[in-house]
């Protein structure tokens, strides 16, 4: 399970690991991790969690969506765009402005789900939120 803090929010997300182990395995070398969490500007009801263009982690496509729902969070592992955590919060179509991305689906928001329209509209209004992903 991930523990994520964001603001004020609180989710618990259970790990994706038969599905997408290389990611999950990617991600837990990232932990914790401290970031922000954006509005994302071309994937509809999500927001993002940019990692830099330079971060290489050895992965591909694994289980990889261009559709996630709410609370199915992605890792883009990098190509078109840079690599990045998906945090959709509604209606999602992952994309940037090289166009549509698939991203692993690494885990899933079991605790705090029905928090995540509040979420949207508090990174869409208020702008960027305190990130911290930690194993629990």
């Amino acid at each position: 399970m991930l523990r994520i803090t964001v603001g004020d929010f609180e989710f618990a997300a259970r790990l994706e690991e038969e599905k997408a182990p290389n990611t999950v395995a990617a991600l837990r070398g990232l932990l914790p991790l401290e970031s922000k969490l954006v509005q994302a500007r071309w994937s509809g009801e999500a927001a993002w969690v940019p990692l830099g263009w330079e971060l290489e982690l050895g992965i591909g496509a694994e289980n990889a969506t261009s559709y996630p729902g709410p609370g199915e969070l992605l890792l883009y592992p990098g190509g078109l765009s840079e690599v990045e955590i998906l945090f959709p919060y509604g209606a999602t179509l992952f994309a940037s402005k090289m166009g549509q991305l698939a991203g692993n689906h690494f885990a899933t928001i079991e605790a705090g789900k029905e928090r995540l329209p509040e979420l949207g509209n508090a990174v869409l209004w208020d702008g960027a939120l305190e990130l911290r992903i930690q194993q629990s």
